[in-house]
């Protein structure tokens, strides 16, 4: 029971950032000496400080704030086929160091793990000064299964059946946990971004990979048998097209690719992260986008939508949040891209549906690699001396 007091104190001030002991005591419905006593064990446990509230608006002793230790980190590892993403996140989601390592071509694992542990080594000063370090979480472009982190299948990185998770592990001797990066990056969006206070929501997010995704339903995330749910990467919207790796012809990410919007605005790989500000900026001129943009966004949206539509009726969510290039189009397309879901799918779903782009932007998959090392301490928050003692 206590534990999961704890748990519940711990989890509030992780999601928002600062909380109060009234608050806690009005949040969980604990008599207000067994919050206090929680909270001096957090504060024991080195997870939290307690701080002076502001100026207060209303009768009474201002209650005392309870905000997560800066000091207690994750570090966040983000493989793409055109760069490895290394950042730094703190206990309260934020990012303190975020790190894009630019690669010509697609990588190996062995030179992954040869990336980040370059990459942590320039930080080891900092990390053994400054920060207690709880694990590692990694965000991948693949299949990954519950349990062993092991890579089945990441197509376009080319990766099959790579103990990802346990070699990182040896290379840094830190706790590694892995997992599909879509399914990291709806955690991070329902914990601090546009899926906060939804109970059932989709996530479809587009990378340089392709497109991924993750359902949450009535709170908890749905991973599926093994951990691969959510792939709507490979839901059919062109009978007539081309052939996907997976054997099948016309899946929408063969359809809607952030390589296609790239070539039509003219930019590099290594410039994607670039892509939102070029279109949004062309989207806002008087005269419009360039013809071959419009397009190429317009035959985009509407394969996208036709994916959604599936979605929308057999889920029946009440939010769909769209991220990476998927975001992007949502914001220089949103009407086209509404209407064209809500006149394809039933009328009870489509009157329920709302869409939202994902907030959290560049920082969305550090967020949500980060999630899944501070996933045990947040379920055991006694824990974290444990956790400590292996990263050290």
């Amino acid at each position: 029971m206590r534990r999961n007091n704890l748990v519940l104190v711990l989890r509030l001030a992780h999601v928002q950032g600062r909380v109060s002991r009234a608050d806690v005591t009005r949040l969980t419905g604990l008599n207000r000496s067994t919050v206090g006593g929680l909270v001096a064990e957090l504060v024991e446990l080195g997870l939290v400080v307690e701080q002076e509230p502001g100026a207060a608006h209303h009768a009474g002793r201002p209650s005392p704030v309870i905000v997560p230790r800066k000091d207690i980190v994750a570090i966040a590892v983000n493989p793409e086929i055109d760069a490895v993403t290394i950042g730094l996140v703190s206990l309260s989601g934020q990012v303190l160091k975020r790190i894009r390592y630019d690669t010509a071509r697609v990588q190996t694992p062995e030179e992954v793990v040869n990336i980040v542990t370059a990459v942590v080594a320039g930080m080891r000063g900092e990390l053994d000064s400054s920060f207690r370090t709880v694990g590692v979480g990694v965000a991948l472009p693949g299949l990954v299964r519950d349990g062993d982190g092991e890579v089945v299948v990441a197509p376009h990185l080319g990766w099959h059946n790579v103990p990802f998770s346990a070699m990182l592990g040896d290379a840094l001797g830190l706790p590694v946990v892995s997992s599909n990066d879509a399914s990291a990056g709806i955690v991070a969006e329902s914990t601090f971004g546009a899926g906060r206070g939804a109970r059932d929501h989709i996530y479809l997010n587009g990378g340089a990979s392709g497109i991924g995704g993750g359902i949450v339903i009535r709170g908890l995330q749905f991973p599926g048998a093994s951990g691969f749910a959510g792939e709507f990467g490979h839901s059919l919207v062109n009978s007539a097209g081309v052939l996907c790796y997976c054997g099948a012809y016309g899946c929408l990410e063969t359809e809607v690719r952030q390589s296609a919007l790239l070539d039509a605005v003219g930019l590099e790989a290594a410039n994607s992260e670039q892509l939102e500000n070029v279109l949004t900026t062309q989207f806002a001129r008087p005269g419009g986008p360039d013809r071959e943009v419009l397009e190429v966004v317009n035959r985009q949206v509407d394969f996208l939508a036709d994916s959604l539509r599936g979605t929308v009726n057999i889920f029946n969510p009440e939010l769909v949040i769209l991220g990476g290039f998927l975001g992007t189009l949502y914001v220089v397309a949103t009407e086209r891209l509404e209407s064209a879901v809500r006149g394809k799918t039933l009328q009870g779903t489509r009157d329920d549906v709302r869409f939202a782009r994902a907030e959290l932007g560049l920082d969305l998959m550090m967020i949500g690699a980060a999630q899944l090392a501070f996933a045990p301490v947040l379920a055991d928050p006694a824990s974290i001396a444990s956790a400590l003692g292996q990263a050290s």
